[in-house]
């Protein structure tokens, strides 16, 4: 069995709150029960919400929760220097182009409004495909025509295999947006492959991506992605029930730490949001299987 190599990859477009250290433990949980490395990707595109403030406190973070990195950036001038998404901008080219050529992409000219118009549900269902608009046109998006899609094999950490079908959700999704820079789905299968990434965690609300991601994949001829396995852990939720956010104002790691709780602390809240009783990192171990 090759090396496993999994990924802590934060956006740094606000501080982390309890539902990203949760993530960023469950992690380290697994990458210790299966042997694997971790690897830090920033991912940092979206230049609009960027701060170097969000990207040091991904470092005071790892540090908090006692996390090692096995690779990436060390310090915010390494990121800099070598890790910022922008030095791999070619590589998201070379895949976008051979869309293109491939003819696997058409383009979209709908706003957010009009899809919602267009159904009520607000998932996007192809509206554009049969429109033949230049790809070329100013302020369109790329969108991955999944029209003919089989069904998509997702590995779990335990080497079984699923089978699923493209999700409303991410049915037709974007790979260039309207600004021409590529789409998170995109740069994440992308920056996987170049690093070597084949154990990937995430939320269960990016189920769909790894589907759609898998597809991608499977477009762009990148056969070893679709040897990666997955693990989707549960989400923490606020007390409106919904997702912790960084633009909901939820409770930041770097307050909870200028309040002086103890990683343990932090650990009991996890537990609270979650209805399980952790006191401490091995309460989170136990709950891998």
């Amino acid at each position: 069995m090759n090396q496993l190599l999994t990924r802590i990859a934060p956006t740094p477009s606000g501080y982390l709150h309890l539902g990203n250290a949760y993530s960023f433990l469950v992690t380290k949980a697994i990458a210790e029960k299966f042997g694997a490395k971790i690897l830090l990707r920033i991912d940092d595109l979206d230049r609009d919400r960027f701060r170097e403030e969000y990207v040091q406190d991904i470092f005071d973070c790892l540090d908090f929760l006692g996390i090692n990195i096995d690779q990436g950036p060390r310090n915010l001038q390494d990121f800099h220097q070598e890790w910022s998404q922008i030095h791999r901008f070619g590589l998201y080219e070379q895949a976008l182009e051979k869309l293109r050529v491939d003819k696997k992409v058409f383009a979209c000219t709908c706003s957010r409004k009009k899809i919602s118009q267009l159904d009520s549900s607000g998932y996007y269902l192809g509206h554009c495909l049969d429109r033949k608009i230049p790809l070329q046109r100013p302020e369109v998006a790329w969108r991955l025509d999944t029209l003919d899609a089989d069904l998509i094999k997702l590995k779990d950490i335990h080497d079984r295999m699923h089978f699923e079908v493209i999700p409303e959700d991410v049915a037709f999704f974007v790979v260039r947006k309207k600004d021409r820079l590529p789409s998170y789905q995109l740069t994440s299968l992308i920056d996987d492959i170049h690093f070597g990434v084949n154990l990937i965690v995430r939320g269960k609300d990016l189920y769909s991506s790894s589907i759609a991601q898998t597809y991608l994949a499977e477009q762009l001829n990148l056969a070893a992605f679709q040897e990666s396995r997955f693990f989707h852990h549960e989400l923490m939720k606020g007390p409106k029930k919904k997702k912790l956010s960084k633009t909901d104002g939820a409770t930041s790691i770097k307050q909870l730490r200028k309040d002086g709780k103890s990683l343990n602390q932090v650990i009991e809240m996890i537990g609270d949001y979650l209805g399980k009783p952790f006191q401490n990192y091995d309460d989170i171990k136990k709950t891998i299987s």
